[in-house]
């Protein structure tokens, strides 16, 4: 049986995933046991190689990283997810460490040292990218981490869809979805769905419909 630390990749660009390749093939501690292009694949990836670290691209087709990383820790919790990202955002850091990842790093950064992140993430330590840490959080900062059916009704609004037809979606009655669009304007600071939208996008909070 392997010591070596296996790793599945999932991003939706095959040259990024070669690359990240190519850096962890130099490292005999290390053993990439799959690729995944969506969070869909990344899901069952995980499910059928119990890959003991998966490197998560926060932009992801048919299913986002954050959303992949909840449904992957549901059933899987000791796995360790490393969220890699172009995007620096507060919020978009706080959704993927509330879904469960262990470790945020920037894909752009100049030092970025995957296999070591990932070793780090292994050990059961957190790995924030030195850009992003802040020595201390604002008093008084509005709380922007938004709930699993937060994100999926958010995801229904960015596609244009009314209360009426979310609930119908979602299985849920229209005044609750009424009240999870008020929460979340609420939490985000937001008062127009035109705002929320741009928002949602800008920050990756959503796929593109």
């Amino acid at each position: 049986m392997s010591d070596k630390i296996s790793v599945l990749l999932v991003d939706d660009h095959a040259l990024v995933r070669r690359g990240f390749r190519r850096m962890l093939d130099d490292d005999e501690t290390l053993e990439v046991v799959g690729e995944a292009s969506n969070g869909t694949e990344a899901v069952r990836l995980a499910e059928k190689l119990h890959p003991q670290v998966i490197v998560m691209d926060c932009q992801l087709p048919e299913l986002t990283g954050v959303a992949a990383t909840r449904i992957i820790l549901r059933s899987h919790p000791d796995t360790a997810i490393l969220m890699l990202s172009m995007h620096s955002e507060d919020t978009l850091v706080r959704q993927a460490l509330d879904a469960g990842a262990r470790g945020y790093v920037l894909k752009n950064a100049n030092d970025l040292d995957l296999a070591s992140a990932i070793k780090n993430v292994a050990a059961g330590k957190s790995v924030i990218d030195p850009q992003l840490q802040r020595t201390e959080t604002l008093k008084g900062e509005r709380d922007t981490a938004l709930t699993t059916r937060e994100l999926e009704v958010l995801q229904h609004i960015v596609s244009g869809k009314s209360n009426k037809e979310i609930a119908s979606e979602l299985d849920l009655s229209v005044n609750t979805v009424s009240v999870h669009r008020a929460n979340i304007m609420d939490r985000l600071g937001i008062h127009k769905t035109a705002e929320l939208v741009v928002y949602a996008i800008r920050n990756g909070l959503v796929n593109l419909p």
